[in-house]
């Protein structure tokens, strides 16, 4: 799982808010966090940086959720 020392953007702080808030499918990220900008992709960087993952169905893409390490990045910022 990849390493992080810098704090997560207000961008990724709010994804992971929005991921832990309930359950998402891959669809509603995909919906709701679709960039056209190419320096933009929250999505792909939650993914990258191992703070969500895809669980779920015969495939494991059903559903997007916080990782241990998306968690405590996000209960950093939280306090």
């Amino acid at each position: 799982m990849p390493a992080t020392s810098i704090a997560p953007s207000l961008i990724m702080v709010q994804f992971l808010e929005w991921v832990a808030a309930r359950p998402r499918s891959r669809e509603d990220v995909l919906e709701a966090w679709q960039s056209s900008c190419p320096r933009f992709p929250v999505w792909e960087d939650a993914r990258a940086e191992g703070f969500v993952c895809q669980k779920g169905g015969d495939w494991g893409e059903h559903n997007v959720e916080l990782t241990p390490l998306g968690q405590a990045a996000l209960a950093s910022v939280r306090g």
